[in-house]
């Protein structure tokens, strides 16, 4: 009898200790982001903290969700992503750490090789500006396009264009499932991983690895210093995350800390 009444005291007390836990919440898109976060939930815990996870998989509701308090940070975007979005938004969030690089990169179901484009070849690339300017920059490295500016490019920015390479803009998540309906796609890693797409296996030509497009943890402005969001940073640039992130993604998906 005794053993079984301390065996309940003792859940008891684990249950209000898990009540008792001061909540972080975090919009993050499913891969490899979400996963990333599942894996420092027992350390958040050590320390206090309660971390949700709440899955987003398009790139506007998770800023807005911060901006507007529903979540206290995003994890799923890069730093012009992120600067474009203030700018149109009218938004103040700030970057407080970056954590991983997902390189993107071009894929087919009828070539092999960019090499192999040929005249009027269609292209599916994302349509968030950000994103799109990258896609074209990775375009371009392989078939000499030219610009008028050297900002954020559309392809309404393109001055030469030899192959007459015919641009389709779609949502970013919607690319993988393009693949069929074009002759190649320029698909952020996220997005091809959630579709069973390796970016080093299966992909044709890969950014190189000194992008600039770092995936970062972002807040509100003026929350920067909060005690549990320097616990949240903490936990994710430890060795632990470095090491699940090479050992899980076999080079798809790079620390950035």
């Amino acid at each position: 009898m005794k053993i079984r009444i301390l065996l309940i005291l003792s859940l008891l007390g684990l249950f209000l200790n898990l009540n008792a836990l001061e909540t972080i919440s975090v919009a993050a898109t499913p891969v490899p982001q979400a996963e990333i976060l599942e894996q420092i939930k027992p350390d958040l815990e050590k320390e206090g903290y309660k971390l949700v996870i709440k899955e987003f998989t398009d790139y506007v509701l998770p800023n807005l969700a911060v901006d507007s308090g529903e979540v206290d940070a995003n994890f799923f975007q890069h730093t012009p992503y992120l600067e474009e979005f203030n700018k149109n938004k009218n938004t103040n969030l700030v970057k407080v750490a970056s954590i991983h690089l997902e390189p993107m990169a071009v894929y087919s179901k009828k070539y092999k090789s960019l090499d192999d484009i040929k005249e009027g070849a269609s292209i599916a690339i994302p349509n968030d500006p950000t994103n799109e300017s990258r896609a074209l920059d990775i375009i371009a490295q392989k078939c000499s396009l030219k610009f008028k500016n050297n900002g954020l490019k559309t392809p309404l920015d393109i001055i030469e264009n030899p192959k007459k390479i015919r641009f389709i803009e779609l949502k970013a998540a919607q690319l993988p499932r393009s693949l069929s309906d074009v002759d190649f796609a320029v698909i952020n890693s996220n997005y091809a991983l959630s579709a069973n797409l390796n970016p080093i296996k299966d992909s044709i030509f890969t950014e190189d690895k000194n992008s600039p497009y770092a995936n970062i943890l972002v807040v509100k402005a003026g929350h920067e210093n909060d005690p549990k969001i320097k616990a949240l940073v903490k936990a994710l640039q430890s060795d632990k995350v470095k090491q699940f992130i090479l050992n899980k993604y076999h080079g798809s998906v790079l620390p950035a800390f």
